[in-house]
């Protein structure tokens, strides 16, 4: 077990260039955060209210978020409680005798779990949390933000016994997915291993008991959901299989796939409410969108992969480059593209896409990745483009110089590798900030979340960066 160490530096100025020389924010500007005004005097002589200095310290944070960015809400909410709940009232210097009475107001909010709560949703996008107290949660995820942004972490690999595999390249990892307490890895001959993060040890396997009917990969794993206490998998040949992951490892199947009516499922994401296939092989049927709690089929369209049908077939015999991708964002859409186009779909009501768009230039399908509300895209020359999945309103954008390559984002980072070498770009303003220390050789598959990035290399080693703070 060694620490990840950085080959670059990370950038001192939000606006400057990053390391390749073309970096640049589309909405962010740098400078410290000033926090809120204090010297407009009020009429009023009262003392503010808990609930009102709940909302200007959320107020306040936000606006540090969106001018600066993430890790600096927690100066900004600091710069709040330090200045406002010593000396000042209304932003009226308060006499000595009002002084304790102004103290214990803002003390109280301060140690609110319920302030916490909304600043932790709000600055970090989560809604559950894994620590005592919500004031330990959003401590921990910036820790770990600023982890991600100078490079600390902890490297290992993950070990499994390789046994059993009755087919050529079977164990090949063709996906990988993270939650916040497991990693799945879904390989080529239909099995999906489990890994519990706290102790990195492989602790479940499933495995379909379905013969190879439409060619030796057609029960190749295409993609994996975990939802706990369920884990969601599908395979080449259209069939989605759903297992219980603290139960005894049985495999249900939930769908049986109609590879001739459907064409072959080259990808499969989702989340809890949601589950998206992305088919290849039949002309007008290139999204599926399965009701997660129901397991019934509720939508089927789109022409997004009719030039890849040929290519769709041949994913079921032999080892092929991705032809499409899809992924899910936090505000129930879904983001779905192949070299040549990209759109978005509202998965509750899929039927008027949100976006289409063709490209000139060409997608590297293995970039697309969400994260929260944005998703990533990179052009065939290189350019990468961080946009709102709703609105496409454009985030920011950076020259990668990179050409074939695979991605991951989470909520503040963009990471790229190609070459063995994965190197990381902040999203909230594009700048390069570093390269991890290992080369780890060709990539078949990458993830990654707010405090693990996951790689699988062609060897069949599985890699995994622990960033969390410690």
């Amino acid at each position: 077990m060694s620490s990840s160490s950085s080959s670059a530096s990370s950038s001192s100025s939000s606006s400057s260039e990053d390391g390749n020389g073309n970096g640049h924010g589309a909405r962010r500007g740098g400078g410290d955060f000033e926090g809120p005004s204090l010297t407009r005097r009020r009429g009023n002589n009262e003392i503010w209210p808990g609930p009102f200095v709940e909302d200007l310290v959320v107020k306040v944070a936000i606006d540090a978020s969106r001018s600066i960015g993430r890790l600096a809400a927690a100066g900004a909410i600091a710069h709040v409680f330090q200045v406002c709940g010593k000396k000042w009232k209304y932003g009226v210097r308060v006499q000595e005798k009002e002084q304790e009475k102004v103290c214990s107001t803002w003390q109280a909010v301060s140690r609110s779990d319920p302030l916490w709560h909304r600043l932790t949703s709000v600055i970090w996008g989560r809604t559950h949390r894994m620590h005592t107290t919500w004031h330990e949660e959003y401590v921990y995820r910036h820790q770990t933000s600023q982890n991600f942004r100078l490079g600390r972490s902890v490297h290992v690999t993950l070990h499994f016994d390789p046994t059993g595999v009755d087919i050529p390249d079977g164990l090949t990892c063709r996906c990988l997915t993270l939650s916040d307490t497991h990693l799945a890895c879904g390989f080529a001959d239909g099995t999906v291993r489990l890994f519990d993060l706290a102790t990195r040890l492989h602790v479940a396997t499933f495995h379909p008991q379905h013969g190879d009917r439409f060619g030796r990969f057609s029960r190749a794993v295409s993609g994996i959901i975990i939802t706990d206490p369920r884990i969601i998998f599908a395979t080449l040949d259209g069939d989605i299989y759903v297992a219980i992951i603290e139960g005894q490892h049985q495999v249900r199947r939930a769908h049986i796939g109609n590879i001739v009516d459907d064409g072959t499922l080259v990808d499969f994401t989702g989340c809890g409410r949601w589950w998206v296939g992305l088919y290849a092989g039949v002309p007008g049927r290139a999204i599926h969108i399965w009701d997660g709690n129901t397991e019934e089929l509720v939508y089927v369209n789109t022409t997004l992969t009719d030039r890849e049908s040929l290519r769709g077939w041949h994913m079921l015999t032999e080892l092929t480059e991705a032809i499409g991708r899809v992924r899910v964002t936090s505000q129930e859409s879904a983001v779905a593209c192949t070299s040549n186009k990209y759109m978005v779909l509202d998965l509750r009501n899929p039927a008027f896409p949100l976006h289409d768009r063709d490209s000139a230039r060409g997608f590297i399908v293995n970039s697309l990745d969400t994260s929260n509300e944005a998703f990533i895209i990179v052009d065939n020359r290189g350019r990468a483009i961080v946009r709102r999945a709703d609105t496409l309103e454009e985030l920011c954008r950076f020259n990668t110089r990179l050409g074939n390559l695979m991605g991951c984002m989470n909520l503040g980072y963009a990471l790229l590798c190609a070459a063995g070498v994965i190197r990381v770009w902040g999203i909230e303003h594009g700048q390069y900030l570093y390269s991890f220390g290992e080369n780890i050789g060709a990539v078949n598959a990458m993830a990654g979340d707010d405090r693990h990035v996951a790689a699988a290399s062609s060897n069949s080693t599985i890699h995994l960066w622990d960033f969390g703070a410690q």
